[in-house]
């Protein structure tokens, strides 16, 4: 295909997948917005006043740029998730496979549909943020960074679990005993000083809380991780992600039968 041609094909896919979302944006953004202010109220306002500072922040302070982030993770992953998924149970990824569009084009084309998505909802819980806490970014280039990597990240595991998928409950299970876990885990409402020695040791296993660190670095200038460890983490989980996405891709594995 020609250069024209795959951007054609790569912007089709991207709109199809923003306009999937937006559509239905009373489903999925709106519900994240109105969760997390649940999050703000309960955990910042009504647990967080009574709690001490962390790193010289307030608690609601300290646990903004998490629960932002959290937001971003879970819808960049839902969103690719089930649109490929549903690709799959209706047979119309086929076509998508016997047209002359390279696999990266079609793995790029969900990828940032989900990064689309996850930006989106991510705007409108720091829109929301704002009623509670005045912001401040104090590396604005590294919170902008942070949010597309990791926004990519997710969206290339969601198509993988969707890859992988067999019916709508496999794609179920990933997002329940893991996604959540990990998130939960991954300091977005505490510090890493602040649990026992051997438990700290343990975080650093969690790839989520190097995300959670480097967005709190970004907007806040502190981290419970060296900020280069964190970036070299995530560059190097999105593109091991990306590339076995694509080998999933090229071999048919969970697509054709």
């Amino acid at each position: 295909m020609k250069l024209s041609a795959q951007y054609i094909a790569f912007n089709t896919i991207l709109l199809k997948e923003i306009r999937r979302f937006t559509r239905i944006w009373v489903q999925t953004i709106l519900p994240a917005a109105i969760t997390m202010t649940l999050y703000f109220v309960i955990f910042g306002n009504l647990i967080g006043s009574q709690l001490s500072d962390v790193h010289g922040l307030r608690y609601i302070d300290y646990i903004v740029p998490g629960i932002i982030l959290m937001s971003i993770i879970n819808n960049s992953y839902a969103n690719v998730v089930s649109s490929f998924f549903s690709a799959k149970f209706q047979r119309h990824v086929e076509e998508l496979l016997v047209s002359p569009m390279p696999n990266y084009l079609i793995v790029l084309g969900y990828v940032f549909g989900g990064i689309a998505r996850g930006v989106m909802v991510g705007a409108a819980v720091t829109l929301v943020s704002t009623f509670f806490v005045e912001l401040r970014f104090s590396h604005i280039l590294e919170t902008l960074a942070v949010v597309f990597l990791t926004s990519a990240l997710f969206s290339l595991a969601g198509f993988i679990n969707a890859v992988y998928g067999k019916s709508f409950d496999d794609i179920t299970i990933i997002p329940t005993f893991v996604l959540t876990p990990l998130t939960y885990l991954g300091g977005v409402f505490y510090s890493v000083d602040m649990l026992p020695g051997f438990w700290q040791n343990v975080s650093l296993l969690n790839p989520v809380l190097y995300m959670v660190n480097a967005m709190r670095y970004g907007m806040q200038g502190v981290s419970d991780v060296n900020v280069s460890t964190a970036f070299g983490m995530i560059i190097l989980f999105v593109l091991g992600l990306f590339l076995f996405a694509l080998y999933l891709l090229n071999k048919g594995i969970g697509i054709r039968n």
